[in-house]
């Protein structure tokens, strides 16, 4: 007997509202989801074999969640879930601290940091904050079928509205914050994010993505003593607009220590990049930060590895990816490419859609379409070379002036421009600001 077999949105919520057993609490979204969609009727064996495999620290929800909302949909508004064994090192890690009184998942998706933290300790609080109203329907269906509706809370809003008074005990976060690139950021937020910053005395970029902004809010929502642990795309550690959260994580978050997972442990489904577990302890200013990278699932030991590095020498690296993993020494008759080309992270489009070439660029000529690296899963399945450029997809190149092309050429390029403007390539972020 297996759990429902769940192919649509319909028949989600259907599942959900049987695993609550009604409407209950509901937040106002929430409510308005479940009212679009007309009541189905799950055979009640199949209700209670999903209820069992949710108490079994299963995530059948979850999964079908997963499998119901597009790829695209989901990454658009960060809801890629966390592999359990990651879930579990990171568990591991949190049991090692004082016993919390309130465990926090600032975005919390179908629940699985919540109900992983709430067997570990099971007379914490638990706080689940998800915006997006059928995840958090998720959520209560999931904390129901556990029995722990009495001590979980589901709060369906935005996670940097969220407001609490500071109470007794040990709050610990936990979760893997959405990863929305700011050009999908209101400006408001954006507006919200530089001020707090400025208000611990720290310049920080428009440029940041919302889950550096999970870091300052839950600094903001926190007390000296407060523990977390938050997965992330790695990417803060390098790139300029990064360097607010390396200062917040130093001198106000208290980081503790820093473990870096090579793509090719795919913490990130569907995605190829590298992710970065980060603890931290509020108040720590004083001891090293304890470093590493990654390569396997079964060397995470607990996020309890690592190389001690002072916090001075952190304060004073440009960038960290150079501390967590040094670059070996070249050796005798070798030369670092560095000291041949200037090399950068990457070039950015604004609308992968219209530049990478596809069918709509096949009257483009030839010489505009440049093969190029456009995701690291291209070097990753290459291996340790890269043979042939066959193998890369093109990016449309076109020069300032069109002076080079026929008459020909010029007019399949302005129609390719035609296409691109009516597509809204001149709308995107990229274009209007850079």
């Amino acid at each position: 007997m297996g759990e429902a077999n769940l192919q649509t949105v319909q028949e989600l919520v259907a599942v959900c509202l049987a695993l609550i057993g009604g409407r209950g609490d509901l937040s106002a979204p929430e409510r308005r989801l479940v009212k679009a969609f007309p009541a189905l009727a799950h055979k009640p064996r199949d209700i209670e074999a999903t209820r069992k495999a949710i108490a079994r620290g299963s995530d059948p929800l979850g999964e079908a969640f997963s499998m119901i909302r597009s790829a695209a949909d989901r990454r658009a508004a960060g809801a890629v879930y966390t592999p359990a064994p990651i879930v579990r090192s990171m568990m591991t890690w949190l049991a090692r601290q004082r016993p919390p009184t309130r465990i926090v998942d600032p975005g919390a998706g179908s629940g699985r940091f919540i109900l992983a933290a709430g067997e570990a300790f099971p007379r914490a609080q638990l706080v689940a904050v998800e915006m997006d109203p059928l995840a958090a329907l998720l959520l209560r269906a999931n904390l129901s079928a556990r029995g722990w509706t009495g001590r979980g809370a589901v709060l369906g809003q935005d996670s940097r509205a969220v407001r609490w008074p500071r109470g007794e005990g040990m709050t610990a976060f936990l979760g893997n914050p959405p990863y929305v690139r700011h050009h999908d950021i209101a400006e408001p937020w954006k507006a919200w994010y530089s001020a707090h910053f400025a208000d611990f005395g720290i310049k920080a970029s428009a440029l940041a993505g919302l889950h550096l902004h999970f870091f300052l809010q839950t600094r903001l929502l926190a007390k000296a003593g407060d523990v977390g642990a938050f997965i992330t795309s790695a990417e803060w550690m390098d790139v300029n607009y990064g360097s607010a959260l390396r200062k917040l994580l130093l001198d106000e978050l208290g980081g503790i220590s820093l473990h870096v997972l090579e793509p090719t442990i795919q913490a990130f489904p569907g995605t190829a990049t590298t992710a970065a577990i980060t603890c931290f302890r509020v108040g720590e200013t004083v001891k090293p930060v304890r470093v590493r990278s990654v390569g396997e699932l079964a060397r995470l030991n607990g996020l309890s590895k690592g190389t001690d590095i002072p916090r001075a020498r952190l304060h004073a690296a440009p960038r960290w990816s150079i501390i967590v993993r040094p670059s070996e020494q070249a050796a005798a008759g070798e030369i670092e490419i560095g000291e041949l080309f200037r090399v950068h992270r990457g070039q950015v489009t604004g609308a992968n859609d219209i530049w990478i070439a596809g069918e709509h660029a096949n009257g483009l000529p030839e010489r505009v379409k440049v093969a190029t690296v456009t995701k690291a899963k291209d070097l990753i399945l290459a291996g340790a070379h890269l043979h042939s450029s066959a193998v890369l997809r093109r990016v449309v190149d076109l020069p300032t002036e069109l002076d080079e092309f026929t008459r020909e050429e010029r007019r399949r390029v302005a129609a390719f421009l035609s296409w691109a403007r009516l597509n809204g390539a001149d709308q995107s972020y990229i274009a209007r600001h850079r």
